[in-house]
């Protein structure tokens, strides 16, 4: 999966250079093994923020972006949107992205991260609930998760992040949110110190994260359609 990862990253346009930090050697064995660059990290980050904080403290580099290992159907090119908004507004200091929700199932899943925004685009929470509660007669939870989705108001984080790298290092260095450990979401410690976090939507969900065994069977699903597609779209040439 990891290779799949890195093969997306590379694509992307804004992106120059791809590393894969990680305190697993098996997992450093299999990148080198592809060819790409692997650094080792402390078994102590507590989050995927601090690792990455790890590894730039030692690299020259304005912008970062953190892609997660678990999303091997993430399009390069939402990977130049979610970069696009720290180019254009010295102001942003983070950046992510969103994607609309069709299944009511989803919107209801603790393991798909839900986002609200306010009028700029910037975050105002994130939570494994479904947010936002569509309020109507009566308070059914799934009656209001129908209508969340059916107005196109229910929005799934997707999970990457973009850094400059001063507030990558401050955010490694502040301490952690007593939201962030209760929902177990490590962007949660950026909205509480009051980091602006842009996200960015996307008009679909191009990519499949993994998190649970079904999820991991929809990505190599998806995976075998892409590659039957890009070998017949060969053979035809």
């Amino acid at each position: 999966m990891i290779h799949w990862v890195w093969l997306r990253a590379r694509a992307a346009r804004l992106v120059d250079e791809v590393l894969v930090a990680t305190d697993d050697a098996r997992i450093a064995d299999a990148v080198h093994g592809f060819g790409g660059r692997a650094v080792m990290t402390s078994p102590d980050c507590a989050s995927g923020s601090d690792r990455l904080a790890e590894v730039v403290r030692g690299l020259d580099a304005e912008i970062v972006v953190n892609v997660q290992g678990d999303e091997p159907l993430l399009d390069p090119a939402a990977i130049d949107r979610a970069i696009a908004p720290l180019r254009e507004d010295p102001g942003v200091e983070m950046a992510t992205l969103s994607a609309p929700l069709a299944r009511v199932e989803d919107f209801l899943a603790p393991q798909v991260v839900k986002v609200v925004v306010d009028a700029r685009g910037d975050a105002l929470y994130f939570s494994r609930s479904p947010i936002p509660f569509v309020r109507d007669d009566g308070a059914d939870a799934v009656a209001a998760a129908q209508r969340a989705v059916a107005r196109g108001l229910a929005r799934k984080h997707v999970g990457l992040y973009v850094y400059r790298r001063a507030t990558l290092l401050r955010l490694a260095a502040l301490p952690r949110a007593p939201l962030e450990d209760a929902e177990g979401l490590e962007q949660l410690r950026a909205l509480h110190h009051g980091i602006r976090l842009r996200v960015v939507p996307l008009a679909a969900d191009t990519g499949v994260g993994v998190d649970t065994a079904e999820d991991l069977e929809r990505a190599r699903e998806a995976l075998g359609r892409e590659l039957a597609s890009t070998s017949a779209t060969k053979g035809n040439h």
